[in-house]
């Protein structure tokens, strides 16, 4: 059961809240293309699933270089 509410979309305000970060930072990384943020735009919002955010950050890509 925990696989299947994984794999449900999230808004981009949970998404920044499962990763610590403000819903701000989170637009930004989205709109530079060599963040490689897992975001899935639906109609004009953006939308995540939880099982591509993990998998995001275990991939070490999430370690954004400012």
């Amino acid at each position: 059961m925990d696989m299947i509410n994984q794999d449900n979309y999230i808004k981009l305000e949970d998404a920044a809240e499962y990763l610590g970060i403000k819903p701000t930072t989170l637009r930004s990384w989205i709109k530079d293309p060599k963040n490689e943020v897992p975001a899935h735009k639906i109609g004009r919002m953006w939308k995540f699933k939880r099982s591509e955010i993990d998998a995001w950050v275990n991939s070490g890509k999430s370690a954004i270089d400012e």
